[in-house]
């Protein structure tokens, strides 16, 4: 009953953002954030306490009210951004860059969740399949986890472009990718990925080093018959971002009060809820560097891949 309420919510919340105005200017006074998502009532509930938690402290540059929008895909939060019903979104570092690109949004902060603001993304196969490295990935068939993912996805698809390995989609384990070329399938989770590559169904695996420490994802039964054979460099765990015509006052506040608020201790449980999060830092070179790379890799992919 209480999931079917909060679905409702979500639902009417969508509604109320008129479909001609723009919200995050100090005319309408309403801040909305919006969530690509697949779990609207738990990620309501995952939003909520931080927009309440902001809200308020924005009240110096008109902003009276938060509301909350969701989408079903980034092509939907998009159209969303580009029409003005959105404000701020939060999202992982390749979906954040794929805004950027359809969108034209912008960065506004990084988000540390769990501690760590920054990840990488590690390769692995089992010992007895012979890969010592990523070139020994050509002609390979190589698990990725869902097309939408940062770390199973964009940057090791983007970093295996740019080493100069095609890639191209099969149609099944049994399928077999060109010479010279990378075959991938996509297994939907971390734990399949993992047991595809135990297997032997794919010859090798890709996931971030968060989940590749996790035994839930990776059980160590399967870990003793893995070897790593790359990694890439470290890119954002996650970004907030703002529709680029918002407002620069609300976006500049904004700004102010996430970052103030990991120093409030009354906002402590909001962050908690807000998918782990720790706290929130500014942007800087190194990290913004990080973002154009993925940026460039997210476009290559959707010219040449898919």
């Amino acid at each position: 009953m209480i999931t079917r309420i909060l679905r409702f919510a979500c639902l009417l919340l969508a509604l109320a953002v008129p479909f001609q105005s723009r919200a995050g200017d100090a005319s309408s006074g309403v801040l909305v954030l919006g969530r690509i998502s697949d779990d609207p009532a738990t990620h309501y509930a995952q939003l909520k306490p931080l927009l309440d938690y902001v809200v308020p402290r924005m009240a110096d540059v008109g902003i009276r009210e938060g509301r909350i929008l969701m989408a079903r895909d980034p092509q939907q939060m998009a159209s969303y951004m580009r029409r003005g019903r959105v404000d701020w979104v939060t999202e992982t570092a390749g979906t954040a860059m794929m805004l950027r690109q359809r969108a034209g949004a912008r960065p506004l902060l990084l988000t540390e969740r769990d501690g760590v603001s920054h990840y990488h993304s590690v390769f692995f196969a089992r010992r007895d399949r012979g890969l010592a490295s990523l070139d020994d990935l050509r002609g390979r068939r190589l698990a990725f986890q869902r097309p939408s993912s940062t770390s199973a996805y964009y940057v090791p698809a983007g970093m295996l472009l740019d080493r100069g390995m095609p890639l191209e989609i099969l149609l099944s384990p049994d399928d077999q990718p060109g010479p010279g070329a990378v075959g991938y399938l996509f297994a939907r989770s971390e734990l399949n990925i993992a047991t595809w590559v135990h297997k032997g169904l794919v010859d090798a695996g890709v996931m971030s080093d968060i989940d590749w420490e996790k035994p839930g994802r990776v059980p160590s039964s399967f870990r003793r018959d893995f070897v790593l054979i790359g990694r890439t460099p470290d890119y954002p765990r996650a970004v907030e971002v703002v529709r680029g015509d918002v407002d620069p006052r609300i976006a500049a506040r904004l700004r102010d009060v996430l970052l103030e608020a990991s120093r409030d201790p009354s906002a402590r449980d909001a962050l908690l809820a807000f998918f782990g999060t720790t706290r929130f830092l500014p942007m800087d070179a190194a990290s913004g560097a990080a973002l154009a790379d993925i940026g460039r890799g997210v476009a290559r992919i959707k010219a040449d891949v898919e």
